[in-house]
């Protein structure tokens, strides 16, 4: 086994499996006790980062003041920004080493599941190969892959004789609107940028722009995408790492640019 495995595989597959034990032997539900338990351990590493998220955001409009007072010269704007960043105390590489730990064991994690969740044999054959022995199935023991109205080990997505190809179900398409909620929360300065792009010459601020509102819908139509692809186990993972990524996001940093719509909706409520 690679080092890759040992130190990251291993304990994921194990971990799920323990809880897959504690949770009356479903995987359905072993998945979301694991992931919430993942994201409970992983918390403490990625507040840091967004706590100095949110303090970058909030100096947007002291940004688009120092970006247009040098216009045109990238080294002095740079400059500029970093003694602001000194004077409010902000370091932002703040945190981004635990996110980037974050972003690995998710990675792991998509891996236990493709390696292991397979609609072909028996999936506990294949989670014995990364078990520990005390967690090992027995060989004739078959693990219970029914959650809800899914199969864990096969897509969630329904294929209706009209057309030719499968659409997404009902958790994949939740995990996308939820992937599209968080893109929202994370780009709150999004139009304050492109006022400031406007003004400025350099090139690289209109793509950085684009980039940023081009993330709010690639990410969910690129989660829809992947999930017609692999076991719905990874969709039900991926729902509840963006469930409770975005109630982080929302409660360190606001709804962003969802704010004037949930403004909106209460007004609309309140006349009624």
């Amino acid at each position: 086994m690679n080092i890759f495995t040992v130190i990251l595989l291993q304990p994921l597959a194990n971990g799920l499996i323990l809880f897959y034990r504690l949770l009356a032997s479903n995987l359905g539900l072993a998945i979301i006790g694991f992931s919430l338990f993942l994201r409970f351990i992983l918390n403490p590493l990625t507040a840091p980062y967004m706590k100095s998220m949110k303090r970058m955001k909030d100096l947007g409009p002291q940004l688009e003041k120092l970006k247009i007072r040098h216009k045109g010269d990238r080294v002095k704007f740079a400059q500029a920004q970093a003694d602001l960043y000194k004077e409010r105390g902000i370091n932002p590489g703040a945190g981004c080493l635990p996110y980037l730990l974050q972003i690995v064991v998710l990675i792991a994690f998509f891996n236990v599941f493709t390696r292991v969740l397979s609609p072909d044999g028996n999936p506990a054959l294949r989670f014995n190969e990364l078990l520990y022995t005390p967690l090992k199935f027995e060989q004739d023991e078959v693990i219970n892959t029914k959650f809800l109205y899914l199969d864990i080990t096969k897509p969630d997505s329904f294929k209706l004789e009209f057309l030719p190809f499968s659409i997404p179900g009902p958790i994949l398409i939740l995990a996308a609107l939820v992937q599209f909620v968080s893109a929202k929360v994370m780009t709150p300065y999004t139009k304050i940028e492109e006022k400031i792009a406007k003004k400025t010459k350099e090139a690289t601020d209109d793509f950085q722009v684009a980039m940023q509102k081009s993330m709010v819908y690639t990410f969910p139509l690129f989660t829809l995408f992947i999930g017609l692809q692999f076991a719905s186990g990874l969709a039900l993972y991926w729902l509840v790492f963006s469930l409770t990524q975005a109630y982080q996001q929302v409660r360190m940093q606001g709804w962003g640019e969802l704010t004037p719509w949930i403004e909106k909706t209460k007004l609309v409520k309140s006349e009624r």
